[in-house]
């Protein structure tokens, strides 16, 4: 495998990566917003714990960019801060990828 076809594969893997994240993120707000009935099932859990890690502090839904008070202000707190993380990893790796590739 050349070096061209070596870049070219590792922004492949940096873009899916980051679109993952991204999607984690967005599914998260989704679960929130929709009152997920049952937290305590292991797939809402599992996306929900893996939202929470992808936000990394900065687009937290408990001390994020934006916090809202009030009526639904946990929903509103997901929908904005999980929102605005999945366009920055969407950002990040459109850049990521565009750098890595020849």
């Amino acid at each position: 495998m050349n070096s061209t076809k070596t870049r070219a594969r590792i922004a492949q893997i940096v873009w899916a990566l980051c679109a993952v994240a991204a999607i984690f993120l967005a599914i998260g707000a989704l679960l929130i917003a929709l009152d997920a009935a049952n937290r305590d099932n292991a797939l809402v859990s599992f996306v929900l714990n893996l939202a929470d890690a992808f936000d990394v502090g900065v687009f937290s839904r408990e001390n994020g960019i934006f916090a809202f008070d009030g009526d639904n202000a946990e929903t509103k707190n997901a929908l904005v801060n999980w929102g605005l993380g999945a366009v920055a990893w969407l950002v990040v790796g459109r850049i990521l990828e565009r750098l890595i590739k020849p």
